[in-house]
Formats: C-alpha cells, structure tokens, sequence
C-alpha cells in the first residue's frame, strides 16, 4: 500500500476543495480507482439483475399475466422479502408514418399540433455546412448550453 491510496471513505469525507489540492499522481489513481469501482458495479449491478430475473421472473410474468396487464408492478412474496417487478411500458413511433398521418391532418385543415407533439431541430453539422446567409435564418431561433464537462486523467512521464 503506497501513501497515494486513498479509499472510498476516505474520498467521501473529503471536501471538494480538499480533493482539488490533491498532488497529481494522486488525482490519476483516484480517478482510475473510480472508474474500475463504477465498472466493477455495473457488471455486479448486471448480474445479480440477472439472478434477480431467474429467481423471479417467471413468477412476475405470471403475476402479471393474472392481472391482465403486460407492463407495470406486481408485488411477489418470497419468505420475509416483498419483491417489486417494474416493467415500464417503452413506446417507439415510427417517424415516416407519423409524418405522413401529420401530413393528412394538415391537408384536411386541422391543426398538427392539436394531435401530435412537434418538435424542430437541425443537426450540428449540417447547420455548420450551410451558407452564413442560411445560417443567420436560423440563428436567433438556436441557443446553445453547455455540456456536463468530462474529465480524463492521464499521467505522463517525468523526464
């Protein structure tokens, strides 16, 4: 164990200014621990969600099966344990039949918007390749935010 190990609890207790002053190789091995913690808890999340499925699974589809619905909770009971079982209901249009059905209410004089939700947007990259005349059309209709900031942390040789 060398003096840069610093443990889970150790970082929890600290403060973020405390953390920032830390010496560089410090900050590295920190930031490399916590990206095998976070992997090594998705692949543990992964599997005991997978056991969870193979203890319960059945069970929930039967439950929910009895309750003639195909998405939402069930409550099982094994022993002391109350199990919840989610599934949540995941819906996907399909774009060009949507625009087509959009189309039809536009040209029987309704309103699109009183059926479906719309929303525009333009692709980076393609507002980057049109021409400056193109582009002052549609700037003061665009805002741009910034990203969440990422950070990787990569220790270079001392030479």
């Amino acid at each position: 164990m060398s003096d840069l190990t610093l443990y889970p609890a150790d970082i929890a207790a600290m403060s973020v200014g405390q953390l920032a002053a830390l010496p560089p190789a410090q900050k590295a091995q920190i930031s490399r621990n916590l990206d095998e913690a976070l992997a090594w808890l998705k692949q543990a999340r992964a599997k005991f969600d997978a056991a969870l499925e193979a203890a319960y699974g059945e069970q929930a589809r039967a439950a929910r099966l009895e309750a003639g619905k195909d998405f939402g909770v069930v409550h099982l009971t094994d022993g002391a344990l109350r199990v919840t079982v989610d599934v949540p209901k995941r819906v996907a249009w399909d774009q060009a039949q949507l625009a087509a059905i959009a189309g039809r209410i536009a040209a029987a004089g309704e309103r699109v918007e009183d059926y479906l939700d719309v929303e525009y947007s333009v692709s980076e990259s393609r507002f980057n390749h049109w021409p400056a005349a193109l582009r002052a059309q549609f700037e003061p209709a665009r805002t741009v935010k910034p990203g969440k900031p990422t950070f990787r942390l990569t220790l270079t040789s001392e030479d």
